[in-house]
């Protein structure tokens, strides 16, 4: 009886092929990489020299790092809108702290400790109240976080940051022609991808994002997990503050504006989607120097900046929409095969 007994192997991993190998959307990121910098070259051709170029990735980074736990919390379906006012928040009690008197190194360690708390709030407020809309809530936030570094400036500016020489080093220290920044950019780029993509914990953000109460179901500690990752979220904000306040010298209330927006489409246009469970770290890697890039070609023709924003959402738009038109095409294919037999 053996002998009729049919024996089927599932392989673990799918077959590589050409088309999931290269027809995917990271190589399409790669092609609009190139295309973005062959047109800085056509508008300047020094805009690729190293002093030039790796100044105009230093300041774009700052953004960039936020992209990395923004990436977690897409990939759960969620969303955060309040990382730019933790920006300002953060960097603005690093600022009054060490005009306050206190050392640089404590000044520091207040603004992480903000950030923290913030992201802190956050995920409380969205694990005690599961039915609240992640959008609404982080809308309160920012607007809660903004609120509180307007009554502590006002319209004035907390500055005298760059006396401490190590803290202007921050920023602008180099190894050779490449920024100290950069190195540290990739450096949590690796932990964050390899975070997503070779741990549990990754393999949690996914299950989440694609069914919660699936992943409930499946013992995934899922109030746990959205927990770690607002606070992330709120971590990263504070660095990027630093490494803010380590740039310009100088604080005020309004910094960090449209952050939020930046970072979301920093990773949307990276492939991760805003429905979660679905989407690769390496594309938003890309799409960082991508978006930072372009604004600095555009930049370089005197483009203004509403003009540089209009783009960006246009070129957000077409992404999202992409995948929609993709499945309606797959969907009336189907549909066409399904009539034919």
């Amino acid at each position: 009886m053996d002998k009729y007994v049919n024996v089927r192997n599932i392989a673990a991993e799918r077959e590589r092929t050409f088309k999931s190998t290269f027809v995917r959307w990271e190589s399409l990121l790669v092609l609009m990489f190139i295309a973005v910098n062959v047109m800085n070259v056509c508008i300047s051709p020094n805009c690729l020299k190293a002093d030039n170029l790796f100044t105009a990735i230093s300041n774009f980074l700052v953004k960039g790092f936020i992209a990395f736990p923004m990436a977690f919390i897409l990939v759960i379906g969620e969303i955060d809108l309040s990382v730019g006012a933790t920006v300002a928040l953060s960097a603005t009690l690093l600022g009054v702290s060490y005009n306050a008197g206190l050392p640089m190194g404590v000044a520091v360690l207040i603004a992480l400790a903000c950030g923290t708390c913030c992201g802190l709030l956050n995920g409380v407020i969205m694990v005690s109240f599961p039915e609240l809309a992640p959008m609404i809530v982080t809308l309160g936030t920012q607007t809660l976080y903004r609120g509180i570094t307007q009554i502590i400036l006002g319209s004035e500016s907390t500055g005298n940051l760059h006396n401490v020489q190590w803290f202007y080093n921050l920023y602008y220290s180099k190894i050779g022609p490449v920024p100290v920044i950069l190195i540290v950019f990739f450096a949590l780029a690796i932990v964050f991808g390899f975070v997503l993509h070779r741990t549990v914990f990754g393999r949690y953000l996914y299950a989440i994002g694609s069914n919660r109460l699936a992943a409930e179901y499946a013992c995934v500690p899922v109030k746990k997990v959205r927990l770690i990752c607002y606070v992330l979220t709120g971590l990263i904000s504070a660095l990027a503050a630093v490494y803010y306040a380590s740039w310009t010298g100088s604080i005020r209330s309004d910094i960090g504006a449209g952050y939020e927006l930046e970072a979301i489409s920093m990773v949307v246009l990276g492939g991760i989607s805003t429905a979660g469970g679905k989407g690769n770290f390496p594309g938003t890697v890309i799409s960082i120097f991508t978006i930072g890039l372009l604004r600095y070609g555009l930049g370089l023709i005197n483009m203004n900046s509403q003009t540089i924003l209009m783009i960006i959402g246009a070129i957000l738009i077409i992404v999202v929409m992409l995948p929609n038109i993709a499945a309606a095409r797959n969907a009336k294919k189907s549909m066409k095969r399904a009539s034919a037999t």
